[in-house]
C-alpha cells in the first residue's frame, strides 16, 4: 500500500531552527537567517537552537528536538519550519510529516528570496534553472505521490511512471533554458569583445550581499540600479561608463551579492551573469566596515571568486558605511605605495572622489615594456 502525503502549503510564520556544530559565529549565523527570512517576507516567531556533533540521518535535529520543534510550532501558531541548514530530501518530507507542517531549508529560502528579486527577463530565467536543479534532487527520493504508476480504463500499459514522466518534462524545461542562457552569453561576450578592442577598462563591483554595491554604483554613476537596505536586493547586472578624467575612463558592473554556504546550484546558473567578474580588469570588493562580521564576509566573498575562476583578479577594497563607524575618508596604500584599499560611504558620498582617483591609479595602462613586470595583486585584509 502506497501512502500519499500531500505537502503543507507554505506560510508566512515561521519558526527559525538553527543547530550548532562547532562554529565560531553561531550567534553571528542565525541573526543572518533571521534577516534573510525576514527579506522573504516572513515573519520569525522564535527561534530554536541546539548542539550536536553531526546531523541526525533521519531528521537531521534528532527525535527528542524535533518533538520540542513541534511544541513550539503549536505554541507559537507557526506555519513553516526554516532550517538554517541544507537538508536532504528524505530529511525533509520525515520533518514535514513529524511537524505537521512545511519544511524549508536555506537552499530553498535562497531560491525563494531570488525568486522574488528577479526583474530582467535573463535574471528570472536563471533563478528558474537554479530552482530546477534543486527540485531535480527532490524526485529522486522525493514525495511518495510521484512514484504511482498512472492507471485505469484506457490507461493501463507500458507507460513511464509519474516520476519519470516529472524527470522528462523537468530535463526538457531545463535543457530550454540553459539554450537560452547561453545566447545571452554569447552576447555578452560580444559587448565584452567591443570594449577590449576600444581599450576600455573593465571594472566589476563585487562584495557580501547588502554591503551598499548597488549604492555605490549609484553614487558613482548617477543611475538608478535598486538598491534597498535587504539581502539580495540586486541580482541583474548593470553596466554603466564612468568618467574618472579628460581622457579615462572604465566600464563599471553592478553585480548580484554574495552569502556564505551559497548554493552551488545558484553560482551555476548565474554563470552568465558572474562572467562578467570573471572577465573584468580589476575588483572592486565591496565591505561593509561597520559589519562585526566584516572579515567572515570578505572571506566568503573570495570563496565564490574562487569558485567562479575569478580569484587572481586584482582587487581594490572599498571599505564602505564608514560614516555608521565615524572613520573619516582616505586611501590606504602599501609599504610599496601601491593602493590597497579606499574609505568612503556612498550613501553620503564622501570619498567618492579619493575612489575615482583610486581607479585612475589601478586602471592606468603602463608603458608596453612595463606590461611584463606587473604581477597580480593581492589586497591585505
Amino acid at each position: 500500500m502506497i501512502i500519499v502525503f500531500d505537502r503543507p502549503d507554505v506560510g508566512d510564520k515561521a519558526l527559525l531552527v538553527s543547530l550548532d556544530f562547532g562554529e565560531a559565529d553561531f550567534e553571528e549565523n542565525v541573526a543572518e537567517c533571521a534577516d534573510l527570512v525576514r527579506s522573504a517576507g516572513v515573519d520569525v516567531l522564535g527561534v530554536v537552537t541546539a548542539k550536536r556533533q553531526r546531523p541526525d540521518a533521519a531528521l537531521f535535529a534528532g527525535k527528542g528536538k524535533v518533538e520540542e520543534i513541534a511544541a513550539e510550532v503549536r505554541a507559537l501558531g507557526a506555519n513553516v519550519v526554516i532550517f538554517n541548514h541544507a537538508l536532504s530530501p528524505a530529511q525533509e518530507r520525515n520533518l514535514e510529516r513529524a511537524l505537521s507542517c512545511r519544511v524549508i531549508d536555506r537552499n530553498s529560502l535562497i531560491l525563494d528570496i531570488f525568486a522574488q528579486r528577479a526583474r530582467s527577463h535573463e535574471g528570472k530565467l536563471q533563478v528558474e534553472l537554479a530552482q530546477l536543479s534543486h527540485l531535480a534532487t527532490r524526485l529522486v527520493r522525493g514525495w511518495t505521490h510521484l512514484e504511482r504508476q498512472k492507471g485505469g480504463i484506457g490507461l493501463r500499459g507500458p507507460g513511464e511512471t509519474q516520476l519519470e514522466t516529472d524527470r522528462r518534462l523537468l530535463g526538457n524545461r531545463v535543457k530550454m533554458l540553459k539554450d537560452r542562457l547561453s545566447h545571452v552569453q554569447r552576447q555578452r561576450h560580444t559587448q565584452r569583445r567591443g570594449r577590449t578592442r576600444s581599450g576600455t577598462a573593465s571594472v566589476s563591483i563585487v562584495g557580501y550581499t547588502n554591503a551598499g554595491k548597488s549604492t555605490l554604483f549609484n553614487s558613482l554613476t548617477k543611475a538608478r540600479a535598486y538598491a534597498a537596505d535587504q539581502l539580495f536586493a540586486t541580482l541583474d547586472t548593470t553596466s554603466r561608463r564612468l568618467y574618472l578624467g579628460p581622457d579615462s575612463s572604465v566600464v563599471i558592473s553592478d553585480t548580484v551579492g554574495f552569502i556564505r554556504n551559497l548554493p552551488h546550484t545558484l553560482v551555476a546558473a548565474f554563470r552568465a551573469t558572474l562572467e562578467e567578474t570573471v572577465r573584468a580588469d580589476l575588483l572592486l570588493h565591496v565591505v561593509d566596515s561597520s559589519s562585526p562580521m566584516r572579515d567572515m564576509q570578505i572571506d566568503e566573498v573570495n570563496k565564490v571568486l574562487a569558485e567562479i575562476g575569478a580569484e587572481d583578479i586584482p582587487q581594490l577594497i572599498v571599505w564602505n558605511k564608514t560614516d555608521l563607524r565615524g572613520l573619516p575618508p582616505g586611501i590606504e596604500r602599501d609599504e610599496d605605495g601601491a593602493v590597497r584599499g579606499v574609505r568612503v560611504s556612498a550613501l553620503t558620498g564622501e570619498g567618492l572622489d579619493l575612489l575615482r582617483e583610486a581607479l585612475r591609479e589601478r586602471t592606468a595602462r603602463p608603458p608596453e615594456n612595463e606590461i611584463a613586470d606587473i604581477e597580480a595583486w593581492t589586497p591585505l585584509a
